[in-house]
């Protein structure tokens, strides 16, 4: 028998909870939660989504594509234009490593505290 179960939000670890949702909310709009705080920060938009950044002491950033820290997760992100995104998202601190195992498909991003992200064309 399945469990019926709703996906409701996704939290990442990171040391600086309000900078991590300010970098997430300058490239996706989410608006931020009411409740956010020094941490635990929140971004959330109609219809449910809700991601999370809480503070953990001693954090250690992944270490991508190595996994000596491994990555533990990462978001994907469609776009209209990944080139235009790509730029914007360099312009609010995200990094983009040198190994793409996307080729064309996708692109590997790094966030302000060291997760994997991706972006891809929708």
């Amino acid at each position: 028998m399945t469990v019926q179960m709703t996906l409701t939000a996704v939290t990442l670890d990171c040391p600086d909870p309000p900078a991590l949702a300010a970098f997430y909310q300058q490239a996706t709009g989410l608006e931020p939660h009411p409740e956010s705080n020094a941490d635990f920060a929140g971004l959330t938009r109609g219809g449910g989504l809700f991601i999370g950044f809480q503070r953990v002491d001693d954090y250690r950033a992944p270490h991508w594509p190595e996994q000596s820290a491994p990555q533990q997760a990462h978001l994907d992100f469609a776009v209209e234009d990944v080139d235009e995104a790509e730029a914007r998202l360099l312009e609010l601190g995200a990094v983009k490593p040198d190994h793409q195992p996307g080729k064309d498909r996708w692109r590997v991003f790094l966030d302000p505290a060291g997760h994997p992200f991706c972006l891809v064309k929708g």
